[in-house]
């Protein structure tokens, strides 16, 4: 620890910290437009100048002086700085006169108005004239891509984005070329940009050089009403805001968590909010004479009805990748009332044994835990597609440990430097074995972590017994390798959808009599399942079903839809309160932002009306009541905000040496990042980047 006296206050502060935090730390307030607390130290805006008593004698730049750095005083005294002196001010003063000389006078016009930082700096460091009368500089706006708009004139060269994007992101897209009059932020070569973050720099840039290419003239931030939410794109589960005016979404922005997604969102998160408006199903449909007819609530559920007296207890659900718990939890009584035991949550062959400890279905080292660990093994996932912002904590563990990566799968861009050892059982076998490199490097790790992703455990073509082989032996590596001890579980199963660790929580797998979603669509096909419930469930070969009566119970005139003979429309993650579980087994809860277009409705309230015409009727009639019955049944699911932790010893159980040889496929199951659900399919922004960057990748073959 240091002592500093800030504005005369003596104070104690780590003697890392750097005159600005300590000077935050006494309570004093310092303006700054280039310093960001997650980006390396610039000193390049000037805006945050001190005096510092004893050393030169003109302010200095708060931002790259440390404590430990300052002068103290000729006997010894802690040293000492202002923030408010006459000096101080003039200083401020001058440096916000020169950052304004070339800004153009475009406020009324300028997305950032209401939000801008240097709006907000002028007001309150600034004067109210200029000494500059030769004319401004002008600046040619560069394209970027279809998220981003440039107004590169307004640009005040504090190189927030070129930081974010070379440090964070891990691309260097972005850089300052020329100097002086003639300094450009650029692309270098006019082209888009390749991150997955890209859309974070419109939250950093501290003016109005850089907005939402998509938001452009839509609204001011004034207009709109902000609900505080969580992201569902992926299993990560970051916070968000929700800005809606009326009862249309504008926008979606992050909000800090440290635990998640501190203060980053991935572009899906942020720019799919015009999907949720586009091919929206408003109505029910009822299919006659080989059409789908819009037809009353009424005569939608009267055709279930008929179709359910029919099939009998042959009856089969599957939960989408966007299914909230209360509707699973509300679908699985219903479905066990009718006599049936098929249901499943997991994708296609999962080797998730619904039977198992919730230690072997979740990231149980968590996503902040990634910063503690020393070494990460990859098995079959490609982390920058299925969850760019757990990818992105590992980018930043690498840069700050140097720690040692390895990976069986996709050999992709990552974004950070890895050891590739193939994408066979092989492979992994030879690591059990300690017969591999890495398997020398990953023995000397301290608190190592194996993820596992959904495309090493669902092995469609190999089958469920591959997968469960794939499971048991990175099981072994991590109880080898030291990964599964008393103070440290660094076995962790990476989930790319929202719904799966909740529907696997409550249970929502093949009950007694019951098959997984690939077999029950085999039945389907073979006519001993004659009726399906599709929850949402878009991600499935539906022309397997056979003449299986399927009702859709969803939001998108998606897949599931068209092959539908009932719709049901209902509400998306934005028009409902809903409990999502992200992939470390953190139990997160949507908040309703606007209602449901035209006659949709809640799912849970669609699954409890349809139970009253089925004459199972479900026994509660609110929102309320469903979770006191979900809470008693589900206790941790009471809890927001917590991780119910799994059990290592019976994690400890499945780890098997497993010496079959197996033709299985360690590939991710996300071959196109910007498409994976219904509501990015129905995003034209989406479809836009999703085209850019297959190009870009044709281009690359």
């Amino acid at each position: 620890m240091a002592q500093i006296k800030v504005d005369g206050e003596l104070i104690e502060v780590p003697d890392h910290y750097t005159l600005m935090q300590a000077a935050e730390a006494a309570g004093a307030e310092i303006p700054r437009f280039c310093y960001h607390e997650r980006l390396s130290v610039a000193g390049n805006c000037r805006m945050c100048l001190v005096e510092v008593k004893g050393g030169p004698p003109k302010p200095q730049a708060s931002c790259a002086l440390g404590v430990k750095d300052s002068r103290p005083g000729p006997n010894g005294e802690p040293p000492e700085m202002f923030t408010n002196t006459p000096m101080v001010k003039k200083a401020r003063e001058g440096v916000m006169e020169f950052l304004l000389i070339n800004h153009p006078l475009d406020c009324p016009i300028c997305d950032q108005g209401g939000e801008c930082d240097l709006q907000d700096q002028a007001m309150a460091y600034g004067i109210d004239n200029s000494r500059y009368a030769e004319n401004k500089r002008a600046v040619e706006n560069k394209y970027i891509g279809p998220l981003v708009k440039t107004i590169m004139t307004r640009c005040i060269h504090c190189t927030r984005c070129v930081r974010f994007t070379t440090e964070v992101a891990g691309i260097s897209e972005l850089g300052l070329v020329g100097r002086g009059e003639d300094a450009e932020i650029t692309t270098y070569l006019e082209k888009a940009m390749t991150s997955e973050l890209q859309g974070n720099v419109i939250d950093l840039c501290p003016v109005g050089a850089l907005t939402s290419r998509p938001y452009a003239f839509a609204a001011r931030p004034w207009e709109l009403n902000k609900t505080q939410s969580i992201d569902v794109m992926d299993a990560v589960g970051s916070a968000i805001r929700v800005d809606a005016r009326g009862n249309e979404v504008m926008r979606m922005v992050p909000r800090l968590n440290e635990d998640i997604n501190e203060e980053w969102i991935s572009d899906k998160t942020r720019f799919i909010w015009d999907g949720l408006k586009s091919q929206r199903i408003d109505t029910p449909y009822v299919r006659k004479n080989g059409k789908l007819v819009a037809s009353s609530w009424d005569e939608a559920f009267k055709a279930v009805a008929r179709a359910a007296k029919k099939a009998g207890n042959k009856i089969g659900a599957i939960a989408g990748d966007l299914a909230g718990v209360e509707e699973m939890f509300a679908l699985k009584q219903l479905i066990a009332s009718l006599g049936s035991g098929h249901m499943d949550c997991r994708p296609a062959m999962s080797a998730i044994d619904p039977g198992a400890d919730r230690a072997a279905y979740i990231f149980n080292p968590g996503i902040a835990g990634i910063e503690n660990a020393d070494a990460v093994l990859i098995i079959g996932s490609n982390p920058r597609r299925e969850a760019s912002l757990l990818n992105a904590r590992i980018r930043k563990s690498w840069r700050a440990n140097g720690m040692a990566i390895g990976v069986i799968g996709d050999n992709a861009d990552l974004s950070y430097d890895y050891d590739y050892w193939g994408d066979d059982f092989a492979a992994l076998q030879a690591i059990a074995d300690g017969s591999s490199k890495f398997a020398k490097k990953f023995k000397k790790a301290k608190r190592p972590i194996i993820l596992v992703g959904e495309g090493a455990l669902s092995q469609s073509k190999a089958g469920k017994d591959a997968g469960r082989d794939i499971l048991a032996l990175a099981t072994q590596i991590a109880k080898e390798y030291g990964a599964l001890s008393a103070d440290w579980n660094g076995f962790g199963v990476l989930h790319n959808a929202a719904a799966r660790v909740g529907g696997l929580d409550i249970g929502f797998v093949p009950q007694k009599g019951g098959v997984c979603s690939a077999d029950q669509i085999g039945l389907c096909a073979s006519g001993d399942i004659e009726m399906m419930f599709l929850l949402g469930a878009d991600e499935y070969d539906m022309s397997a079903l056979g003449n299986a009566f399927s009702v859709y119970i969803g939001t998108h005139g998606d897949a599931g839809a068209h092959r539908a003979d009932v719709i049901l429309p209902a509400a998306t993650y934005t028009e409902k309160s809903a409990t999502y579980v992200n992939t470390e087994g953190r139990v997160q809860m949507t908040t309703r932002a606007v209602f449901p277009p035209g006659d949709a409705k809640e799912d849970w309230s669609i699954i409890r009306a349809l139970s009253a015409h089925l004459k199972k009727t479900l026994p509660f009639d609110s929102l309320s009541e469903l979770r006191a019955a979900l809470y008693a049944e589900h206790p941790h699911l009471a809890q927001l905000d917590v991780v119910e932790h799994g059990n290592v010893e019976a994690l400890s159980k499945l780890a098997k040496p497993v010496k079959r040889a197996r033709n299985v496929n360690f590939s991710s199951p996300i071959n196109d990042f910007y498409l994976t659900n219904p509501i990015c399919r129905a995003s034209a922004v989406m479809g836009q980047c999703a085209s850019l960057a297959s190009g870009e990748l044709k281009a690359a073959e």
